[in-house]
């Protein structure tokens, strides 16, 4: 019997107090009901027919037990009748009677099964819905309070670029009052947002990020960051987009632009201020070895010349060299890690196998951050220009501390260097560019107690990198703490990207 169901499901849907209960209750209320009605029909005398009773039992049955053992009560409640109301069972009409009877109870415990288990996956179903409902109310609640918590501008428009909602954040960056974005078109804001396809033609899915130029209300013009994509919903196309001003972000870089381009156009300076002193002092000997003569004395273009030299001597002797940077202590790990993400790219799309060994427990060391990851963006170039014309293409990064130095190793399998003792020479008539990559790489290096020397190895090229590791405590040359450095590990990387506008 099917005495193991849930007391509770029962009585969810059950409005009859005899259905109240467990299974077992129902059916040991339907046992003494049929119990109690065949004691009262054999024990009435006369031919007064109450087998109909045993239908209310049987609706009990029928919400307590399977099929089959409804079928078997209602063959017992058949019996029953037959037994205590005195029919006669050896006549034309008793098995016509016992057929109609049975199918009488049979129909009743039956209906009860079936309207009993309806409604019992009824209240199932509804259940599920109850707590999707909840889940759902419960998720919608926790990205409102994302959204609205939100640093970043977060608003969705609709096919004709209307805003529909928009958090405080993006009232804040387009400078309008809270509640005021409702209503008003997007590409006011973001110009570049009327040209978008996905809405106007309709697509079902248009998912990117792209830097453009955003306008507040005021008028000023913003460098905005927008991630946006759009979705289809019954109303039509939507777009949900996020926008950060990234003003701040350009004008660090372009002053650390400008910082790198200005070291490095001293250090040039100064290799050309110390090819013109040589120049000048042979000039300036020449000279004077002509005045020493009798027959040139009283010469004004010799005099001239003269003056010529000397004030030639002062130019070259100004010192432009300087230092390219304000070293400090530099996590060196995260400085290679920013260097892979910035260059793997390049080298999967040129088929260069990347091999990286980096110590973890490599120390701080001094450098100064953006000119040591110069430095080593022009030895990973130097070696995919040479790995361009060779068969097997790999570049290994290497890294490790050994005798208080830390030393970074650049290695590949091009060609290697036909005459090493030309390399860190400015203006080399070899170079397939200025000539000025190796050289100032290795007075940045050494600006920060650093080297840059080349190794011979038997296949390829091989550059070794030297660094001093950082004194614990240490500061910077402008007195900031040694990890303020780390700050602007985002912004070398940014820096570093192609300056695509749009990508997907």
């Amino acid at each position: 019997m099917r005495l193991g169901r849930s007391t509770q499901a029962p009585s969810r849907f059950m409005l009859s107090i005899l259905v109240r209960g467990s299974s077992e209750a129902v059916f040991v209320r339907a046992v003494l009901m049929i119990s109690a009605i065949a004691l009262i029909d054999w024990r009435v005398e006369g031919n007064v027919p109450l087998g109909f009773l045993y239908l209310i039992p049987m609706l009990l049955i029928g919400s307590a037990l399977e099929r089959y053992q409804i079928a078997l009560f209602a063959a017992l409640c058949t019996v029953l009748t037959e037994v205590f109301d005195n029919y006669d069972w050896f006549s034309l009409l008793a098995i016509p009677r016992d057929v109609l009877i049975f199918a009488a109870y049979l129909c009743a415990g039956l209906f009860a099964f079936e309207v009993a288990r309806s409604r019992y996956i009824m209240m199932q179903h509804a259940e599920t819905i109850e707590s999707e409902i909840r889940a759902r109310r419960e998720a919608e609640e926790q990205l409102q309070v994302l959204i609205e918590s939100s640093p970043a501008g977060v608003f969705t428009a609709d096919s004709t670029g209307s805003i529909l909602l928009a958090n405080e954040a993006a009232h804040r960056l387009f400078a309008i009052e809270p509640g005021s974005l409702i209503g008003r078109r997007a590409d006011e804001f973001i110009p570049s947002l009327e040209n978008l396809p996905a809405l106007s033609r309709g697509r079902s899915t248009f998912r990117t990020v792209m830097q453009c130029r955003g306008r507040r209300s005021t008028g000023e013009y913003f460098l905005a960051d927008v991630w946006f994509s759009t979705f289809q919903t019954s109303a039509g196309s939507r777009l949900a987009a996020m926008v950060v001003d990234a003003s701040e972000d350009l004008r660090n870089r372009e002053e650390l632009s400008l910082n790198q381009l200005l070291a490095g156009s001293r250090i040039m300076v100064g290799a050309v201020s110390h090819e013109i002193r040589n120049v000048a002092g042979a000039i300036a000997m020449a000279h004077a070895n002509l005045l020493k003569s009798a027959a040139v004395q009283g010469n004004r273009d010799l005099e001239a010349l003269g003056s010529l030299v000397e004030a030639l001597e002062k130019i070259a002797s100004i010192d432009l060299q300087g230092r390219s940077g304000q070293p400090a202590s530099v996590d060196l790990p995260s400085l290679l890690e920013e260097l892979r993400i910035v260059v793997e790219p390049a080298l999967v799309d040129r088929s260069i196998q990347l091999l990286w060994q980096i110590d973890p427990d490599l120390p701080p060391v001094w450098a100064d951050r953006q000119s040591l990851m110069q430095v080593f963006l022009n030895l990973v170039r130097n070696s995919e220009r040479a790995l361009e014309e060779s068969d097997r293409r790999e570049l290994a990064i290497s890294a490790h501390a050994a005798d208080h130095r830390v030393l970074i190793r650049f290695s590949d399998t091009g060609p290697g260097v036909a005459h090493p003792e030309h390399l860190f020479r400015p203006f080399q008539k070899e170079a397939r560019e200025t000539g000025l990559g190796l050289y100032l790489s290795r007075a940045f290096m050494r600006s920060f107690r650093g080297d840059l020397r080349y190794e011979l190895a038997g296949e390829g090229a091989t550059f070794l990198v030297e660094l001093s590791p950082a004194p614990a405590g240490e500061k910077g040359a402008n007195g900031t703490d040694p990890d303020s450095s780390r700050g602007r590990s985002r912004l070398v990387s940014r820096e570093s990207e192609p300056a695509a506008r749009i990508r997907t």
